[in-house]
């Protein structure tokens, strides 16, 4: 789904991505079809297409852990070896190694930059979101949201607060200050409702981090891609500053980031059971290619033009409405895009003292694309 940063958004606003996060991610509840309408008759027995799109999430950050059902293979975290199934590190932690790196271009921008060196720890994980909820009472929550099925859903948009200042150590993580240089396991430390810090998320940096170089391809990884500057982009420019001057003195936590992007949830713990249940009965993305890397925007463009069939099927009126709509939306967010894209965010900061390193979460460059859709259900 499209949401733009809750930092930005009114009090209403924020409710509803919250309202939205709880039904998404936190709704443990039996799962009722909707009744079927005959009168809607389509050429093959699917009738809706509903696809969730994980934005800012990568498939690892969410799926990490999960065990697909009988007869089903998945490639992440846990059947790489890379962790186990309690979230500890595996046999094969190594694979998921991250490094840091030296950028020596004029323009301070490399999409494989040199000089890479292995973290001996992790850049510290930043804490993120607000130190107290949102919306602080329940009867406020149901004043503000009016689309949740009943209490349960309501009750998380009152909990989830930090206790910490957004852009400091979150002290939330056991060992914050000692991880090891590779993923760690975001629960129980920070509790499955609590508000994290979001990974960067611009195209720039997105493509930085998967550290893809021709020379590196092989049979098994014909992308070239090692996926392993994931923390380095995130300390060291993090979203970019939009052509204002770095803070000084500039240190790992001056983006706010820290190593946000090597957190994951553990399924095999009870975390994001929606999405297990939608895995577990209709479709995942564990094998989706995108077709391009970067943030939710072409993502969203494409999906728009694949529905464009279906649109031209319905009456003129609510065509109209679609496509004044649509434009408008791809408009804003196409402009958005573009001028994101030619902010200048260099020259890069560099941090001095002690090399640190980066290597993606371990996995191919498919895996750590930005905003992947984690689950497809067909009705």
């Amino acid at each position: 789904m499209y949401t733009v940063p809750i930092r930005s958004r009114s009090l209403t606003m924020r409710s509803v991505v919250v309202a939205l996060s709880a039904l998404q991610v936190f709704t443990g509840l039996p799962i009722q079809a909707a009744p079927l309408n005959p009168s809607r008759e389509t050429r093959t027995p699917i009738k809706h297409v509903i696809v969730i799109i994980g934005e800012n999430r990568t498939f690892d950050h969410v799926f990490a852990t999960y065990k697909p059902t009988t007869g089903q293979k998945v490639s992440n975290l846990l059947s790489k070896g890379i962790v186990n199934e309690d979230g500890t590190l595996g046999p094969n932690y190594s694979l998921a190694a991250q490094y840091s790196a030296e950028d020596t271009a004029t323009d301070l921008y490399q999409l494989s930059p040199g000089g890479k060196a292995l973290y001996p720890t992790l850049p510290v994980p930043l804490a993120g979101g607000p130190a107290v909820p949102y919306v602080p009472t329940l009867a406020e929550a149901e004043a503000v949201e009016t689309g949740l099925p009943d209490t349960t859903y309501y009750t998380y948009l009152t909990t989830g607060g930090t206790g910490l200042k957004a852009g400091t150590p979150d002290t939330r993580i056991p060992n914050v200050n000692n991880l090891p240089d590779g993923p760690f396991q975001i629960t129980p430390g920070i509790p499955y409702d609590g508000y994290a810090a979001s990974p960067v998320h611009r195209f720039y940096q997105m493509w930085q981090q998967l550290d893809c170089k021709l020379s590196a391809a092989t049979r098994s990884n014909p992308s070239g891609c090692r996926a392993d500057l994931f923390p380095w982009v995130e300390t060291t420019i993090g979203a970019g500053s939009n052509g204002k001057a770095q803070p000084i003195p500039f240190t790992e936590e001056s983006t706010g980031e820290g190593s946000t992007a090597m957190g994951f949830y553990n399924m095999l713990q009870g975390d994001a059971p929606y999405l297990k249940y939608l895995a577990d009965n209709f479709a995942m993305s564990d094998n989706y290619h995108h077709r391009p890397s970067t943030e939710e925007q072409a993502r969203i463009m494409l999906r728009w033009a694949q529905a464009t069939p279906s649109i031209l099927a319905t009456p003129k009126e609510i065509q109209l409405s679609l496509h004044t709509t649509s434009l408008s939306i791809r408009a804003r967010r196409m402009r958005a895009w573009w001028t994101r894209s030619k902010t200048p965010t260099r020259p890069r900061a560099r941090i001095t003292g002690t090399a640190k390193t980066v290597t993606g979460a371990a996995l191919t460059g498919r895996r750590h694309t930005a905003e992947a859709p984690i689950a497809i259900a067909l009705t």
